[in-house]
């Protein structure tokens, strides 16, 4: 493919080799032509090698690359992105590359937009960001956000993901759920997360003074909390005395509109994707365990991308 500011076509440069063999001056050529004498004889200098063959665009890819990424590296790319699903940031972050080199391999290998893709599945279906506003208070403790996810118990010995879902154990099993309480600030991403037995008022109400005492010996007050319209924050008293007792002023977002309190919705598809469902367990009690590790990890590992690649704890030190 021609460059889009290149002066000669292929037609351009035969007539350029007819000019010079039949007699015209290179710099005369050059001339009429407005290039320089220099692409005059390279264009001469081909035909005369390779004839009408010499004459069409070529590639301006370098004959050598010393610094281009190994086979091995791109499959590592690749097995890392469709077994995380995760952003170029994190994949750069594993594997000491730079974000940018990752990104380019990606879009080179034709894999989809992470914005297309069921983060659990990995299978691409039709998906559009509601609102693309984005919003970050200026100061930690600014802004709280807070919400529950229900995931289903599992029962001793593993459920369907290990038996399947036509076993007699999954079709009588009823275990209840676990509600799992999250709290992320707004502008370090740092994660305070339990698992209570319930989503009463009362249960909120403790589980957002555990999460401001547990903030404040990280020396961030809280002084806003964001949560959705359910009854145990809008209607409970045990929710609204703790927020006097701590003097958090209480927001809710706008009805049918969840993505207002979206950094609270991403942890909880972060918590799916990373440890509700990362794996097959053999019983609730393994998965209850491995979340406290989880949680640390994501606060003082897991590179963040929209932190640049930052910790939510390094953010909260700066």
């Amino acid at each position: 493919m021609a460059h889009a500011n290149a002066r000669l076509t292929v037609h351009g440069r035969l007539l350029l080799v007819r000019r010079v063999l039949s007699g015209h001056k290179p710099g005369e050529v050059a001339k009429q032509l407005g290039v320089s004498r220099q692409t005059v004889y390279k264009w001469v200098r081909r035909y005369l090698a390779e004839g009408l063959a010499g004459l069409a665009d070529r590639s301006s890819r370098p004959h050598m690359s010393p610094r281009a990424l190994s086979a091995e590296t791109t499959a590592r790319i690749v097995s890392l992105r469709l077994a995380l699903h995760a952003g170029p940031i994190r994949i750069a972050a594993a594997l000491g590359l730079v974000a940018s080199t990752v990104g380019a391999v990606i879009r080179r290998e034709g894999l989809p937009h992470l914005a297309d893709l069921d983060r659990i599945t990995g299978e691409v279906i039709r998906a559009s960001r509601r609102s693309n506003v984005r919003y970050e208070h200026r100061e930690p403790g600014s802004l709280l956000h807070v919400d529950v996810k229900k995931l289903g118990r599992i029962p001793d010995g593993g459920g369907w993901r290990i038996h399947g879902q036509d076993t007699k154990l999954h079709r009588t099993s009823r275990q209840g759920w676990d509600y799992v309480h999250v709290a992320v600030d707004d502008h370090s991403r740092v994660a305070y997360v339990e698992i209570l037995p319930d989503e009463t008022g009362e249960t909120c109400a403790q589980f957002l003074h555990r999460a401001a005492v547990w903030f404040r010996d990280l020396g961030v007050i809280i002084r806003r909390v964001l949560t959705d319209n359910a009854w145990a924050y809008r209607r409970s008293a045990a929710w609204a005395a703790v927020c006097s007792a701590l003097q958090i002023r209480r927001r809710f977002t706008k009805p049918g509109c969840p993505w207002t309190n979206g950094k609270a919705e991403r942890l909880n598809r972060t918590l799916q994707t990373e440890w509700a469902y990362s794996k097959a367990w053999t019983s609730n009690a393994d998965r209850a365990a491995a979340l406290a590790p989880w949680v640390a990890h994501y606060n003082t590992e897991r590179a963040h991308t929209s932190l640049g690649g930052r910790t939510p704890i390094s953010r909260l030190a700066a």
